[in-house]
């Protein structure tokens, strides 16, 4: 999966000042494969850890009650207005199939499909024929 250049970066500037942190205690470089947000015992962390933490930040940035998993909504919703394939929108959500996408965004595949027949019109009418 692709992530946005500003995930990417994050991301990386992260696992530098854990690297530096390993360092300056005396613990050596991570392995690759370590994760970058482990469980205090190094293990993989619990989804609802992940939906705690959010919840913290979402209040501090004036969005409480915006739970984690609306950001995936969002996230979709955006894809689908940019004008991605549902078949590409699917493997990014992780569904097992592209009609699982479709039942859960049809009203969202439709609004898309209006702003098709605009363009469609506004291309014809630039004809001028």
């Amino acid at each position: 999966m692709s992530l946005p250049d500003i995930v990417v970066d994050v991301l990386r500037e992260v696992r530098r000042e854990q690297l530096e942190q390993r360092i300056a205690l005396g613990l050596g470089k991570l392995d690759d494969s370590a994760l970058v947000f482990p469980a205090r015992d190094d293990g993989v962390s619990r989804p609802t850890n992940l939906s705690s933490g959010w919840a913290d930040v979402a209040e501090v940035v004036d969005l409480p009650g915006v739970t984690f998993h609306a950001l995936r909504h969002t996230h979709a919703s955006m894809l689908i207005d940019a004008g991605l394939d549902v078949v590409k929108i699917s493997k990014r959500l992780g569904h097992a199939d592209p009609s699982i996408t479709l039942k859960v965004y049809a009203h969202l595949f439709q609004k898309r499909e209006d702003k098709s027949a605009e363009e469609v019109n506004a291309a014809v009418a630039a004809l001028k024929i």
